[in-house]
């Protein structure tokens, strides 16, 4: 089970991905990767930041509803995928 994580430490997650892209467009425009490793592992970043947004939201819904946020688990890269489609 994945341990349950703050809202900070989502915020946090989602900054260091964020930046993790901008990287990677740097990389490319400066031709250290090419366009197929940047397409890899963007699809994978934003994957994750699907996911680390769905459940920020959830969480955010669950506090408002009066429902400890703890109890909010992941959704897998599948489900937030399907339903954003």
């Amino acid at each position: 089970m994945m341990h349950p994580m703050d809202e900070k430490t989502l915020i946090h997650q989602i900054s260091g991905l964020v930046d993790e892209e901008h990287k990677l467009r740097t990389q490319l425009q400066a031709g250290k990767i090419t366009e197929q490793e940047e397409h890899d592992r963007l699809r994978g970043i934003e994957e994750q930041l699907d996911q680390l947004w769905d459940l920020l939201r959830r969480r955010r819904a669950a506090k408002l509803q009066g429902v400890s946020p703890d109890e909010v688990e992941a959704h897998s890269v599948d489900e937030v995928e399907h339903y954003l489609q």
